[in-house]
């Protein structure tokens, strides 16, 4: 009889390409916890081609297209670690069921407004409901567990939400407020929510199921006691300190990202459009490698983080300069004074906390445009 000791809420191009490849590559190694139930939390009956071909005997395709250590990449692999496809709107009593009983992981990364609380949220209905939000979704399917005996459970959110399973955990305590005591107790003393953050480009889907994505991908995951890892793989790494991974990506690849587009404005948005054509440009790329040496590096030297932010600048590079991704400026752009606030205003003030006293005349003049408006 099958059995999924994981379950994952949300069926969007990006778990296709990260999370479930990682899980397929791991189980034929054996080097994974098991397979995969999907659920689609949204209830779209137009998903119904996806959820099939996620569970095609053959598997799904994930198309890698990009730049790895400077050598061009244009590989696809195929996806079969998901094995049953669930809809909240239909299957309610198949998904109380495995969450009874066999699962062990909750996984999820579902859209922004999944987290967002609603009404229904806030009733003493036991049962999910599809108007809940996914937090008053989860926390009926765990009360569900709860009844059926308690068994402990781990929760691994991967949206991109600074804490997210501390995040989630509060979330789901606040749609627990009708249900019972002991059962709010039991998120804490027996829900493990853990920490993760997530990392891989998913540029387009493919019909029914797949997707193009770039070779480069990451699942840092907090370390805590009881972890269990869904699966081993290069990809996947345990740390300490998940914020030492948030500052690489935000002060590095983020921060890279702002100020291209700080330097597209200035121009009076002439010259290239896309990040790929910026890095195509020996005279324009040789500006964001002297940014990086001069002005970011420094500042993760000074904090004791320097071999891993040289390391995951090359890495950033490799993935601006992507031959085969349309990232336009343009797109960055938007926002455009929050996130020089948020990645560039940020970085600097944490990089003088940390000692770095070095000159930083081009972040600076980013800065001098934050009030401009796109």
């Amino acid at each position: 009889m099958l059995s999924t000791p994981i379950l994952q809420f949300g069926t969007s191009r990006f778990l296709q390409a990260h999370v479930d490849l990682f899980l397929s590559e791991a189980m034929a190694r054996g080097e994974a916890l098991g397979p995969v139930t999907v659920v689609q939390s949204s209830g779209d009956p137009a998903r119904a081609a996806r959820l099939q071909g996620l569970i095609a005997p053959e598997g799904y395709p994930v198309h890698l297209r990009g730049l790895r250590a400077g050598e061009q990449i244009d590989e696809e692999r195929r996806v079969t670690s998901v094995k049953r496809a669930l809809s909240t709107a239909t299957d309610m009593d198949h998904l109380l069921e495995l969450v009874r009983g066999e699962v062990q992981i909750i996984l999820s990364n579902t859209a922004d407004a999944g987290f967002r609380p609603q009404p229904a949220d806030g009733t003493a209905e036991t049962r999910p409901q599809q108007e809940m939000s996914y937090p008053g979704k989860l926390a009926r399917l765990l009360f569900a567990r709860f009844e059926a005996g308690g068994a402990p459970i781990q929760i691994m959110p991967t949206e991109l939400v600074q804490n997210n399973g501390d995040v989630l955990h509060e979330l789901v305590l606040a749609a627990s407020t009708e249900l019972c005591q002991s059962f709010q107790d039991w998120l804490s003393t027996d829900v493990l929510w853990v920490n993760s953050l997530v990392d891989r480009i998913v540029s387009e889907p493919l019909e029914p199921a797949g997707a193009v994505a770039e070779p480069y991908a990451l699942w840092a995951i907090e370390d805590r006691p009881g972890l269990i890892l869904p699966c081993a793989h290069p990809e996947v790494q345990v740390v300490g300190d998940l914020g030492r991974v948030e500052r690489l990506k935000l002060f590095i690849l983020n921060l890279g990202h702002t100020w291209l587009v700080s330097r597209w404005l200035e121009a009076g948005r002439e010259g290239p459009a896309l990040v790929r054509e910026v890095l195509a440009d020996p005279e324009r790329r040789a500006a964001l490698e002297t940014l990086y040496r001069e002005e970011v590096l420094p500042g993760f030297a000074a904090a004791g983080e320097g071999a891993a932010a040289a390391a995951y600048v090359a890495e950033t590079l490799d993935r601006f300069a992507n031959p085969f991704l349309d990232h336009a400026l343009a797109d960055i752009a938007q926002n455009h004074s929050e996130k020089l606030d948020r990645r560039i205003a940020a970085f600097v003030t944490w990089a003088r906390g940390q000692g770095d006293r070095t000159a930083k005349p081009r972040l600076e003049a980013a800065l001098a445009h934050r009030k401009d408006t796109v």
